[in-house]
């Protein structure tokens, strides 16, 4: 089998050298590892290619993740994902998150996010990139707001949000990733059970903690189990799909 970790970490990891090791002997051949700010998006760009494999390529996403909005240097951070748009495979990870009571209460808060989302999505639209979006307690405004700013490639990336909003979000024919959080997660295991292998693909969030334990890439193959059991479809086949979708969706090959 050949798969896909379609968002990762890669400079969080420790031993990332060996990681990657680990996940090429369980069938990863590609990953695509996120930018959260203008520093990661520098290392995802410029070192992340040397840890690539014989058998294991390595993608560039660039993005600002709405928890670095008020981290460092936004201007600066935006100009460079501006300026280096052309050169990453994806942009991401951008989106938006209300969970924390200080932005679900201010107005004013959930405002900037949602400015600085339009902008990436702006970005994103100009150089025809796909987008990797978080979207934490604010589902439908990120369906809505990528729909409305004409963004045609868009991962939901480890949605666990509400049916309806998933229904909209695969009308408009996007996608969303399953996390090896799919094994015990409530909420991401009814999404993943709504969500057409078409729509699917796999990814690990390395190096988030799932039940206590850092993710790496190699984990990806719990987020293929958890979606062949929750679909009854042969691990193969989901595989091939989910595979095939990452292929399209980030005009890859592998």
């Amino acid at each position: 089998m050949r798969l896909v970790d379609s968002h990762a970490h890669l400079e969080d990891l420790e031993n990332l050298k060996e990681a990657i090791h680990r996940a090429e002997a369980e069938g990863v051949v590609a990953i695509v590892t996120m930018g959260s700010d203008g520093k990661s998006s520098l290392w995802s760009l410029e070192e992340s290619k040397k840890y690539e494999t014989e058998n294991l390529r390595i993608y560039p996403a660039i993005g600002i993740h709405p928890w670095s909005l008020n981290a460092g240097n936004l201007a600066e951070d935006l100009r460079f994902i501006e300026e280096n748009a052309y050169r990453a495979t994806v942009i991401g990870e951008i989106g938006l998150d209300y969970w924390y009571r200080d932005v679900r209460k201010d107005p004013e808060k959930k405002e900037k996010q949602r400015e600085l989302f339009r902008r990436l999505l702006e970005i994103a639209k100009r150089n025809n990139k796909p987008v990797s979006i978080h979207s934490r307690g604010a589902w439908m405004d990120c369906v809505e707001i990528t729909a409305e700013m004409g963004v045609k490639r868009a991962i939901f990336h480890w949605f666990s949000g509400p049916k309806e909003t998933l229904k909209s979000l695969l009308d408009y024919g996007y996608y969303v990733s399953a996390t090896p959080a799919a094994e015990y997660s409530k909420e991401h295991r009814e999404v993943i059970r709504n969500t057409p292998l078409e729509n699917l693909l796999l990814e690990t969030d390395s190096p988030v903690s799932y039940r206590g334990k850092p993710a790496e890439p190699a984990d990806v193959i719990k987020s293929l189990f958890a979606v062949a059991n929750l679909k009854n479809v042969d691990e193969e086949k989901v595989a091939e799909e989910t595979s095939e979708n990452a292929r399209e969706i980030f005009k890859i090959n592998f």
